[in-house]
Formats: C-alpha cells, sequence, structure tokens
C-alpha cells in the first residue's frame, strides 16, 4: 500500500519518516518530498509498506499523532501517474 504523510516536520527526511512506521510492519521505501530549487522540504511524503494489513494498523495509529510538535496526516495514497498511452493508474 503506498500511504500519504502529510503536515510532516521540515527538517524530517526519508530515514525518520521510515522509522516512524517500522514499528508497525515491513516499509519497502519511504521517501521526503524535497524542493528541487532550496533542498527543502514540501511537508509530506509517501511510504510504501507491502502488507495492507500493517499499512492500515499504521494509518489507524499515526494519523493525527504528534511529531515534533505537528500533528501529522497520514492516509491511504489517492494519486494517480500517467504510465504513457493515456493508461493510469492509482498509486
Amino acid at each position: 500500500m503506498n500511504i500519504y504523510v502529510g503536515n510532516l516536520p521540515y527538517k524530517i527526511r526519508d530515514k525518520q519518516l521510515m522509522g516512524l512506521f517500522q514499528s508497525y510492519g515491513e516499509v519497502s521505501s519511504a521517501r521526503v518530498i524535497i524542493e528541487k530549487e532550496s533542498g527543502r522540504s514540501k511537508g509530506f511524503g509517501f511510504v510504501e509498506m507491502p502488507n495492507d494489513e500493517e499499512a492500515n494498523s499504521a494509518i489507524k495509529e499515526l494519523n493525527g499523532s504528534l511529531v515534533e510538535g505537528r500533528n501529522i496526516v497520514v492516509n491511504e495514497s489517492t494519486v494517480e501517474r500517467s504510465f504513457g498511452r493515456g493508461e493510469q493508474r492509482r498509486i
């Protein structure tokens, strides 16, 4: 499952984001989105967890939780990505 994580503190990086989710199960990847020009976090990221049950548990427990003074938003990602020839997939 691909998970959206918003309202992240700006100093959080990939490794710390992964650490937030690892206590709930296996994490395939964790990526904080970084602004290209400034190198500063945009305050959100994505976590990929292969086990949906573990991912749902993480979403339930972490959504609204306090991380370095900020209440983070955690939910299943609903981003659509284009893969050419008009094909789109939900990730």
